[in-house]
């Protein structure tokens, strides 16, 4: 499947400015044959936005999951965005995937906040491993910080995740999550991830981008440069299958001996 990253902040702020940068996004995507567009952290309306996240936070299924059904229907793709999502009194950083049908097929919730701005503005998620079939691969779903926990990704790997969608906001200077760490964690857990950052100066944070789409041999399959932009590649299931074999850490795991990494 081929699988499109949209490496921009968008408009911090604007929901509706946003929503136009993912149309556009989506529209190109598509001419180049994707099947999925995977957008950054909180791409709808901003990372550091402050108190503005709580008063902008929308349910799963308010009117961003309906304007975003639609634009994938009309473009024919399926749609990975990070959004803060409501759920009474309480906000979650989460990421929701609407198939190209325009149907709601799953929905995260950031279960690892990273440092003070998160926990004060979110509620963690309790729901470690959320997929969801697509096009042929099963699709997990996870956000930034969580892919710095291999607990995480192992429990994907373990669930059967073909292609791990992490929307991420990584800051400098830890560029080096993206350079090394997520080529790694594909492959130890043998398969795709989906790294979508965000790019440039947002307030007080300076985010990296360097996006990529990391195969299960640890190579990336397209990576992005600082600057707001939208990389492509593609995730192939026969690839993956020859990877596993090669490599069947799954199978030759101890499990007797990890009782004390919990």
């Amino acid at each position: 499947m081929r699988t499109a990253l949209l490496q921009s902040s968008g408009r911090p702020g604007s929901v509706g400015e946003n929503l136009k940068v993912l149309d556009a996004a989506a529209g190109r995507a598509a001419a180049a044959g994707a099947g999925l567009l995977a957008t950054s952290e909180l791409f709808l309306t901003g990372y550091a936005i402050g108190d503005d996240i709580g008063r902008l936070a929308e349910a799963a299924d308010g009117d961003w999951a309906d304007a975003v059904a639609e634009l994938a229907c009309r473009h024919g793709l399926a749609v990975a965005y990070g959004y803060p999502e409501r759920d009474g009194e309480t906000v979650h950083n989460s990421v929701q995937l609407i198939s190209a049908d325009g149907t709601r097929l799953a929905n995260y919730r950031k279960t690892h906040l990273f440092g003070d701005f998160e926990h004060a503005q979110f509620t963690p998620g309790e729901q470690p491993v959320v997929q969801a079939e697509l096009n042929g691969l099963t699709v997990g779903l996870i956000i930034c910080y969580d892919v710095e926990f291999p607990e995480n990704v192992r429990a994907h790997a373990l669930a059967g995740t073909d292609l791990l969608v992490v929307p991420t906001a990584l800051m400098h200077p830890f560029q080096f999550v993206a350079e090394s760490l997520v080529p790694v964690r594909a492959f130890e857990n043998q398969m795709y991830i989906a790294y979508v950052n965000r790019a440039g100066t947002e307030g007080e944070f300076e985010f990296v981008g360097l996006s990529a789409l990391a195969g299960p041999d640890g190579v990336a399959r397209t990576r992005a440069g600082r600057s707001e932009e939208l990389v492509l590649a593609d995730a192939d299931p026969a690839f993956l299958a020859a990877s596993r074999e090669t490599n069947p850490y799954l199978e030759g795991r101890r499990t007797g001996l990890y009782g004390s990494l919990v």
